[in-house]
């Protein structure tokens, strides 16, 4: 049964890699769908935030995370100071996409800059302001989202010194604009997102296995390791480290702060253990984050105990609940209390803490609460949910085990899309404990 169960991995693990790109089809990859965003989204953001110049400025290795999403494959930082502008014609249903720097920003931004010609960056920006007369200039400053806010310091006081009188009341922040850009995922992006999704759920499907795991021998800290080096081996990365974490009969649950930040790291995993995660990947500038649970089966048992299935299916109630209350035009906060109202008419015991994924693992957009914050959260709570967009669907539910005579907490995060047709979860959720047999 062993030998079966090894060369039935070797078998996965060829079927997961095989879903992998090399690093060249990447690239084209991410640059077929930069264009598609610049040419196709990029317009239609522009108009609804009502701007009609956005100026994204960095320095090399202090790049606004905006401009990070913006650069092509074969770019991996700023160059220099790059300046990068984007004028919309709504009339003309034009977009220029230009570079105040020495070089074209891969195939969609045209250097715009001779440096021979105007010797000064800051003087040719403004002659490319002039030309253009834009009604608003967006740029990126906000008080409540730290990826909004890319525009440093020097930069912005450079900037508005070397901008003519006129032009000073029309610079605006881009924030609505900026947040629109990292959180909107167009049709190409979903199609990649879905076999991202799959590859963490297969990975963790092997992580939570006989083949990583030996029952009184290995450790969490053990396992998680294991991600680690898997995902390096599959030629990906992690955007965070992950963690491994156990419930049982004989100890006290844990606050949800010892759960994750002070958990033991050598905590061996036993027959009887509920088995946690909390993993994510990164893969051509898109990320996923995922906690799943699993059992480690005893001897006597053939499955999962049924008031351990019982309490699982209380967190998938939660989810429910919640994602049924997604709705345009609603802001994170009022779909927080509204879901944690419903969940706690219905006896249970929730908590949410819900944030935007995509370009970034805690990306920009509407804030559902946190672990912290179950009143909302002022700010990034506020802010609005528009379709197209990408969640990590987490919360957790505490459910008291007679059995075990204590509580537990089934801690669940998926991602999930919420597109013009309503709610989606990207690819699946778990609606089941895993098993894992070690005997």
């Amino acid at each position: 049964m062993r030998t079966n169960a090894f060369f039935f991995f070797i078998l996965f693990t060829q079927i997961l890699t095989a879903q992998i790109l090399n690093e060249r089809d990447r690239a084209v990859l991410k640059d077929d769908i930069l264009t598609d965003r610049f040419n196709n989204l990029l317009p239609q953001l522009m108009d609804r935030a009502e701007i009609d110049m956005w100026i994204v400025i960095s320095r090399e290795y202090n790049e606004d995370p905006v401009m990070r999403t913006m650069l092509p494959a074969t770019w991996l930082n700023a160059r220099r100071r790059t300046i990068l502008v984007f004028f919309r014609n709504k009339e003309q249903n034009t977009i220029e996409k230009l570079a105040v720097a020495r070089y074209d920003v891969g195939e969609n931004i045209t250097s715009a800059w001779d440096k021979e010609k105007q010797p000064d960056q800051w003087g040719r920006l403004v002659e490319i302001i002039e030309e253009r007369n834009p009604k608003k200039i967006g740029v990126n400053l906000s008080t409540h989202f730290g990826i909004a806010d890319g525009l440093v310091h020097t930069d912005h006081e450079e900037f508005m010194q070397a901008i003519t009188p006129k032009y000073n009341d029309r610079v605006v922040s881009a924030e609505k604009l900026a947040i629109g850009w990292i959180e909107t995922r167009t049709e190409k992006e979903m199609e990649l997102y879905n076999t991202l999704v799959s590859i963490t759920h297969e990975i963790i499907d092997e992580a939570f296995s006989a083949k990583v795991i030996t029952a009184g021998v290995t450790t969490t800290d053990d396992v998680v390791w294991w991600l680690r080096q898997k995902v390096t081996d599959m030629g990906l990365e992690t955007w965070f480290h992950p963690t491994i974490d156990v419930q049982r009969d004989s100890e006290a649950l844990k606050s949800h702060i010892e759960s994750f930040s002070k958990a033991k790291k050598e905590d061996i995993i036993i027959p009887g253990d509920l088995l946690h995660c909390d993993f994510g990947i990164t893969y051509i500038g898109l990320n996923t984050d995922c906690q799943q649970h699993a059992y480690v089966l005893k001897e006597t048992e053939q499955q999962v105990p049924g008031f351990l299935s019982e309490a699982f299916s209380k967190g998938n109630r939660v989810q429910d609940i919640f994602t049924s209350n997604f709705a345009s035009g609603r802001s994170g906060n009022e779909i927080l209390l509204q879901s944690l109202s419903e969940a706690k008419k219905e006896g249970l015991q929730p908590s949410i803490y819900t944030h935007p994924l995509g370009t970034y693992g805690h990306s920009a957009g509407p804030t559902i609460g946190m672990w912290d914050s179950q009143g909302g959260v002022p700010g990034t709570g506020d802010y609005l949910l528009y379709p197209n967009t990408v969640y990590a669907i987490e919360l957790n539910t505490t459910v008291n085990i007679a059995q075990w005579n204590k509580d537990i907490r089934i801690m669940l995060e998926e991602a999930g899309y919420f597109g013009e047709k309503g709610f989606r979860y990207v690819n699946g959720r778990q609606q089941s404990i895993k098993v894992i047999k070690t005997f």
